[in-house]
């Protein structure tokens, strides 16, 4: 089947303010979908940043892990074993019971297992309760971007799915913030971990009340349902075009027994290639160091000479701070930038920041600028090089390359194939996370943390040629649109005569 590149039902008009131009705040309800489903990247994010808090505290009440980097490695990096898993499965899950029902099993593992950590008597028991939490984010992880993108309008979904990664980083943030409010609160790191049952129950009290997504349930043949929804979304000329490409759609791909296997992924030269693109994106997403930075921020502070805990994470709070704000000018950019232009522009930055911050670690380990502080905290000037290189880089990351893999994994896949591909590729970024957080400290035992983060930068590199190489542009383009473009990719001007599971040209 040949798809129109041109857009569709061009004379209608979205909510009085042009044809395919609705404004990001135009849509109250969309909007309220959105921060729904965001509350799974607020988990994410919370989880994310509390524990590196949490951790400092968990040290000092358990002599088995004060002096155990392996055991505190995998307190921290469990969750992430269990976000592996949940992104996986979440992915089958999505496609086969639908957008809302993931995002409610979501909530409840994410609740059970935040009062087992905050009960926990033990190290193993609070392992325990970070697989538990972890199952839970990753199954949000897949779902929440997912979602949103299905009940988005084209024209700003980029910026909408940003607002999921908006509020990641504002859990993180939120965490921070937790984390400095508690240090003087007996049972310190149990109140950090066990809040976070509340905005899962908050979620999974607000979902009951959301539709599922539309196209999920065209895709179910649930048609008039998910009409019900679209005309809650778009007004009835507009209406009338999205309905009509979700009925173009069905002649190949809706229909209901046409479910997607994970070897058609690999079968398939155009899922071939969008799979490599996200995939790609999220593992380069890890790799490129951010969650290094936020979860053992604390960490590489005090690494830096500021030994105090308090101080830490007051430091740590700032970095998180910026992370946010950051996300928001993602949200701004791109949609008028676009994808791929800014992840380049903040890969370029991460170089830079990363190459400036493995600086002062080695200038610093053999320099004497380190001066004592009254309180015996070492403030010495390469550590506030280090702490400002940190901040740099998260200035440069926060844009780009925290938003961009998650928006382009909500939009480059057909339905079919959305959640499950969708599931492999953000369990190929939990699968980075967890190679990152269970090696960072030991490495940077073994190299210093000055090689350790140029080790990062040069990733950093192949990053940049990656995205220039293989990540196209979606900026603005429908889904069917989108799926015609990987066809060309992968065929050529034979693409358009290219059925989805790789028909041969007439």
């Amino acid at each position: 089947m040949t798809i129109d590149m041109s857009i569709p039902g061009s004379s209608g008009l979205l909510n009085a303010v042009g044809k395919r131009n609705m404004k990001f705040f135009s849509s109250r309800y969309v909007l309220a979908l959105t921060g729904a489903a965001g509350i799974g990247g607020f988990l994410f994010g919370y989880d994310t940043g509390v524990i590196s808090g949490a951790l400092l505290y968990i040290r000092d009440e358990f002599p088995a892990i004060r002096d155990n980097y392996f055991l505190q490695e995998t307190i921290v990096s469990m969750a992430l074993v269990g976000a592996m898993l949940g992104a996986a499965g979440g992915g089958w899950m999505n496609d086969a019971y639908g957008r809302k029902k993931s995002t409610l099993l979501a909530d409840l593992m994410f609740a059970l297992g935040s009062l087992v950590m905050c009960a926990a008597g033990g190290p193993y028991v609070l392992i325990l309760g970070r697989l538990l939490v972890g199952l839970g984010v990753g199954v949000a992880s897949v779902t929440a971007p997912v979602y949103i993108a299905e009940a988005a309008p084209s024209e700003i979904r980029g910026g909408l799915v940003s607002t999921n990664v908006l509020m990641i980083t504002g859990g993180q943030f939120f965490s921070y913030l937790i984390n400095l409010g508690f240090t003087e609160v007996p049972g310190t790191w149990r109140w950090m971990l066990g809040v976070a049952a509340v905005p899962a129950i908050v979620q999974f009290v607000l979902m009951l009340f959301l539709p599922e997504s539309p196209r999920w349930l065209y895709w179910k043949d649930e048609k008039a349902q998910a009409i019900a929804v679209l005309e809650k979304i778009y007004n009835s000329d507009r209406l009338e075009e999205e309905v009509e490409l979700l009925a173009s759609s069905s002649m190949h791909e809706f229909q209901s027994d046409n479910t997607g296997s994970y070897l058609d992924v690999f079968k398939t030269k155009e899922l071939r290639l969008a799979f490599l693109a996200g995939a790609g994106l999220q593992a380069f997403q890890q790799f490129t160091g951010i969650n290094t930075v936020m979860y053992y921020s604390p960490t590489i502070v005090q690494m830096a000479g500021f030994t105090s805990n308090r101080l830490a994470l007051l430091l740590s709070l700032i970095v998180a701070a910026m992370n946010a704000a950051g996300t928001v000018v993602g949200i701004y950019l791109i949609d008028r930038c676009g994808r791929r232009r800014l992840a380049l522009t903040s890969l370029s930055g991460v170089v830079i920041s990363l190459v400036i911050l493995a600086m002062a670690f080695i200038l610093q380990s053999s320099s004497s600028l380190c001066t004592a502080a009254a309180d015996g905290t070492c403030q010495g000037v390469l550590g506030w090089f280090a702490v400002a290189g940190l901040a740099l880089y998260i200035a440069a990351f926060s844009p780009g390359m925290g938003p961009v893999p998650w928006a382009v994994n909500s939009e480059i896949y057909p339905e079919a194939y959305r959640g499950m591909c969708g599931g492999m590729s953000a369990t190929v970024n939990w699968i980075s996370n967890l190679i990152v957080a269970q090696t960072f400290l030991s490495i940077v035992g073994l190299v210093g943390t000055g090689v350790t983060f140029l080790i990062i930068a040069g990733i950093g590199v192949l990053a940049f040629i990656f995205v220039a190489l293989y990540v196209p542009e979606t900026k603005g383009l429908s889904f069917d649109q989108v799926e015609q473009l990987w066809k060309e990719r992968a065929w050529g001007s034979r693409g358009n005569c290219q059925s989805l599971l790789g028909g041969t040209a007439p």
